[in-house]
């Protein structure tokens, strides 16, 4: 897969300055072009003053922000693009205005070089066919505000190279985008249940249902979020909803269409007045009718194969917010009530059809099921890919079963010869779903989770003890039980956005999928027990210096370095290896006689003070048993087999979590910080 060393951007208003902003902060060089001088310096400056409103909030550091802005040249040379390998446009959503655009990046652009458009309103294909290079040509779909929003739309129309999509995937997540993948058809995927959402909160207003802040407390309710569909218009354009909403409307018919509410609005050039009193009676029947046209919206686009149902939810979530996605609430509700709903609309709305797709899983008669463990295959490489973003891929019992069995696919297929494990998203697995364990606890069922951990350890020892090689390609963030994976595979693959971390004891349990075990038969046990006590990181960079991980590769050397292992075989990752001088110092503070000072709250003699003291803040910020139970275990798997090591894991899980810690520390993760009592 060819590298993303230079992008170009066509567009220096908001939506184009914050796409050059975000592949900037991701350190990719930037070219953002536009007509005249004055526009380019705008968007400079908009890039600016949202950086420095980083350095505020604490995002930034001041000198990250002059480092930025150098990776960006401001121009209204086209010529400056011609080396770029990936040209995205940004502009107005004009169809003449675009179709020459891309005929002049045709001409002077390198033939490698992929092309791009941002449309939010017209197919792909239509600008593809403008240029020579219609399989070098991708709709990416970026959401407001794009150096903000994670939510990117991949949409390669039918002539688009396989190259060209990977590279498209690649380039997202390199500036740290969430890729959905859909097809070209109109409004994409979110947008296509947007946009009808906008267009009936104006529909009831022009029916009198209710007045505006009614109207719009609905909305926030229906679909959990902080602003309903009228300031939601206010924010973005009235304009642009009328547009998006005639666009559909062309190509979909009339429901789709903008109702002459919104029409009127943008004539008067005004936004909707959000001042009132809310109504709440009225509140419930609004809700509905939101329910109606969303969740019908998208069945349907899920029915015409325009996206998954999996990344129908995972737009709503990350790109609109919603804390649920269309069929997450749909399985709330119940598909008959469901069914119900969308049917009223089809009712009001002749030339909506009730989605074949809600018609079967009636008859079926029990929620949709979720797929979030991918399975593909590339030659004799089988990849899966724990595909849960809007969760940073943490494990649950879905994920875990899905897991195993396309493990266990991967494993029966003859033509298979590894294995990669990977994430989708930022992350590789950011480890246990904390909700899981907290409404075990609250219902007394600790025994559940003893048992998801022993199917977890069993999985776990199938990838490890599995006749192909098993590989974990560490290119993103990793916590507790994805760490754990990742070291149960034989071998680590890690770019340098990869990073392992065991931060158990500081939400008041231990690491308990292996992790521990695997990191003392690696590196010894002091390290295994500061890495388990102190929430260390190991950074890719660490883990490949410590022999965790075999390769350190960026991330368009990752196939490559693939078929290198396949070919080769994966080392024995539980060789003797040397340790690093600077790990040294953690290696001899946990050795017996410092850990217990240290355990202690005491600093022991004849070592560095300043290193004692991090080590001593961070022992304070952990559960006094989890930490004791973490060094005991670790202690007592020491010369066992590998099967004996791990059962002494398991018999301490039940202790750990009846603790009042444990609850505290897993019921407090993200909203304060844990106080422990050691009880």
């Amino acid at each position: 897969m060819s590298a993303i060393r230079k992008v170009g951007v066509v567009g220096a208003g908001n939506m184009g300055s914050g796409i050059a902003q975000k592949f900037a902060q991701e350190g990719i060089p930037v070219v953002m072009v536009d007509l005249k001088d004055e526009f380019v310096a705008r968007g400079l400056q908009t890039i600016r003053r949202l950086l420095e409103e980083g350095v505020e909030r604490r995002l930034f550091k001041p000198e990250q922000v002059e480092e930025i802005l150098g990776r960006i040249h401001g121009t209204t040379d086209f010529r400056a693009l011609a080396d770029a390998d990936l040209v995205i446009e940004a502009v107005f959503e004009d169809k003449q205005v675009k179709a020459e655009l891309f005929r002049k990046l045709d001409a002077i652009c390198s033939p490698s070089t992929i092309l791009a458009t941002n449309t939010s309103s017209f197919y792909v294909r239509e600008f593809a066919a403008q240029t020579s290079r219609p399989d070098r040509f991708i709709g990416l779909h970026y959401f407001y505000h794009p150096a903000k929003n994670r939510l990117l739309e991949v949409i390669p129309h039918a002539g688009t190279s396989p190259q060209t999509l990977e590279a498209s995937l690649l380039a997202a997540r390199l500036h740290g985008k969430t890729a959905i993948l859909v097809q070209d058809a109109p409004g994409f995927a979110v947008n296509r249940f947007f946009v009808p959402f906008l267009n009936e909160a104006a529909r009831m207003l022009e029916e009198g249902l209710a007045g505006i802040p009614t109207i719009e407390e609905a909305g926030k309710r229906a679909f959990r979020i902080g602003m309903g569909p009228f300031q939601l218009m206010n924010v973005t354009g009235i304009p642009i909803a009328v547009h998006a909403a005639t666009t559909l409307g062309n190509e979909l018919g009339p429901f789709y269409a903008p109702c002459a509410a919104l029409r009127a609005q943008m004539e008067k050039k005004e936004n909707w007045n959000l001042e009132g009193p809310v109504e709440e009676a009225k509140i419930p029947p609004l809700v509905d009718r939101f329910h109606g046209v969303c969740l019908g919206v998208a069945a349907a686009l899920v029915d015409e194969g325009v996206a998954s149902i999996e990344d129908t939810d995972r737009g709503a979530k990350i790109g609109l917010r919603w804390s649920e996605g269309p069929f997450e609430i749909m399985n709330r509700l119940g598909i008959d009530r469901t069914c119900a709903l969308v049917e009223a609309i089809c009712r009001r709305h002749p030339d909506f059809k009730m989605p074949s797709l809600l018609e079967k899983q009636r008859r079926a008669g029990g929620p949709f099921r979720f797929r979030f463990v991918d399975l593909a295959m590339r030659g004799p490489v089988a990849f899966l890919t724990i595909n849960r973003p809007e969760a940073m891929n943490a494990l649950n019992e879905t994920v875990v079963e899905q897991l195993a069995e396309r493990f266990a696919e991967a494993q029966a297929d003859p033509r298979v010869a590894a294995i990669v494990f990977r994430g989708a998203g930022k992350a590789f697995v950011a480890g246990a779903d904390i909700r899981y364990f907290v409404e075990k606890i609250r219902a007394g069922k600790i025994p559940d989770i003893v048992a998801f951990t022993r199917r977890g350890h069993e999985l776990l020892l199938a990838i490890e003890e599995s006749p192909k090689l098993t590989i974990a390609l560490l290119d993103g963030l990793s916590l507790g039980g994805g760490s754990e994976l990742a070291l149960a595979c034989r071998a680590i693959l890690a770019t340098p956005a990869g990073s392992l971390a065991f931060p158990e004891t500081g939400i008041g349990i231990y690491p308990g999928l292996g992790g521990m075990l695997r990191t003392a038969r690696q590196l010894g046990p002091e390290l295994a027990k500061y890495y388990a006590c102190t929430g260390a990181p190991i950074s890719a960079r660490d883990a490949f210096e410590l022999g965790l991980a075999c390769r350190l590769v960026e991330p368009a050397a990752v196939e490559a370095a693939i078929a290198e292992l396949a070919a080769q075989g994966a080392p024995d990752k539980y060789r003797t290896r040397p340790i690093p001088e600077r790990f040294r110092v953690f290696q001899a503070l946990f050795a017996p006689g410092p850990l217990a000072e240290l355990l202690g709250g005491r600093a022991p003699a004849g070592f560095e003070p300043a290193a004692v003291e991090r080590v001593l803040k961070a022992l304070r910020a952990k559960a006094p048993i989890a930490l004791r139970l973490a060094c005991e275990i670790i202690d007592r798997q020491a010369g066992l087999p590998l099967r004996e090591a791990i059962e002494v894991e398991l018999a301490r899980l039940s202790e750990i979590f009846a603790t009042a810690d444990a609850l505290e520390g897993l019921s407090s993760l993200g909203r304060k910080r844990p106080e422990f009592k050691g009880a």
